[in-house]
């Protein structure tokens, strides 16, 4: 497969083709589609502005359509010896239309071509990130109407310290994962613009194209303007979907956290349905919060692809440079590993029940202190003074 940048007399290094193009012919199988959608649209722009005729832009149009087609059956396989999926559509449309393929980069280089193409793969992914956490708000929430008046005790310093109930526990989450959302929307829409048309990083010269022309085809609500900005971008924006997609997490952790807390045998009022647990392979009476503590541990993973990303942009003077296709995985495998977690505790959530008689027993009296304390204050008493009144009462019991 010939290379995109290959020049003629110039003889490849097979081992440093292999170690640059790492595992990007790997990851890009998700990015065929996106990418034959931005070169659609560009075919289509060039087009407009007189590059390639009717007959030329409709046979492109329709050979890209054919690849999604071809790809949509698991059947557009991208090989190391592609190099990345950019390369092994334009190599395609060159095997099937011959000079006219060739065309397809007119006014493009592969730098606006790739961010182009995984700006709507992220808009796409953040879109199914957000579905599944209003699953995980939808589960949370029949599981409050279910529960929600049963009375538990709440923990300060992992010590029971006040009355609480399911409501108010489940409530934090809902309201928490709903903030996120917040986050997400910000986030989308700081990624939805259109880098196609500012070349490597300073334009596209002499040619008159229309970045608006295909921003609108493709969906994006504006331009991303400055062409130097548009390379500084890349793992900029890719660090704002991780620090969305590490905030969903930090809040599945402590949820699951508080699950696995809230189940152990001394507690006990949370009940996780066995087909959930693991066993041991030596205690055969382990029922053991498995899904739970694996949703928990991956919390620590997000956090680190997201410090991964913002590092490795740091001392890197503006425009682009390879570095950057590092990013590329980091943002994959953050996606993955939320929208997976997610799906399993979506799930998991809708079968937790709740033993209220374990959870009435665990209302021991000390958990009222608070409330003797406001009922004296209601009586005249000042708060300091009332306060030392009761604390003395359950010092000496």
């Amino acid at each position: 497969m010939a290379k995109l940048w290959k020049k003629k007399g110039i003889k490849e290094n097979d081992t440093i083709i292999r170690f640059t193009v790492g595992n990007d012919y790997l990851f890009d199988r998700r990015l065929v589609k996106y990418d034959c959608l931005c070169s659609i649209a560009h075919a289509k722009m060039l087009n407009k502005i007189g590059i390639l005729t009717d007959s030329e832009v409709n046979a492109i149009t329709k050979t890209l359509e054919e690849i999604i087609h071809i790809d949509s059956k698991g059947k557009f396989q991208i090989t190391p010896n592609d190099e990345d999926v950019h390369t092994k559509i334009e190599n395609y449309l060159v095997e099937k239309l011959g000079d006219v393929g060739k065309k397809i980069h007119t006014a493009r280089s592969r730098n606006d071509q790739v961010l182009c193409t995984l700006r709507l793969y992220y808009k796409s992914a953040l879109k199914d990130i957000e579905k599944i956490v209003v699953e995980i708000i939808n589960a949370l929430k029949i599981f409050k109407r279910k529960y929600g008046k049963v009375q538990i005790p709440g923990f300060t310093h992992t010590r029971k310290a006040m009355v609480s109930s399911i409501k108010l526990w489940a409530d934090s989450f809902i309201e928490a994962l709903t903030d996120e959302l917040k986050f997400g929307k910000s986030v989308y829409e700081l990624i939805d613009k259109s880098p196609l048309g500012t070349g490597a990083g300073y334009g596209v010269p002499v040619l008159k194209i229309d970045r608006n022309y295909t921003k609108k085809i493709l969906g994006f609500k504006t331009l991303q303007y400055n062409p130097i900005y548009v390379q500084n971008s890349r793992g900029k924006f890719e660090g704002e979907i991780l620090s969305f997609l590490t905030m969903i997490m930090y809040d599945i952790n402590k949820l699951v956290s508080d699950i696995i807390f809230f189940s152990e045998d001394d507690l006990g009022f949370i009940k996780i349905p066995v087909e959930f647990t693991t066993g041991s392979s030596i205690m055969p009476h382990k029922k053991n919060p498995d899904v739970f503590e694996i949703a928990r541990s991956k919390y620590s993973k997000l956090l680190s692809l997201e410090m991964r990303v913002k590092i490795l942009p740091s001392n890197l003077i503006s425009g682009y440079h390879r570095d950057l296709q590092e990013t590329k995985e980091c943002v994959f495998e953050g996606f993955d590993t939320v929208k997976e977690t997610l799906i399993v505790l979506a799930n998991v959530l809708s079968k937790l029940e709740v033993d209220k008689t374990k959870a009435h027993s665990l209302l021991t009296q000390e958990l009222y202190a608070t409330e003797e304390v406001y009922k004296l204050v209601l009586e005249g008493v000042p708060f300091r003074e009332a306060y030392k009144i009761i604390g003395e009462k359950y010092l000496n019991e």
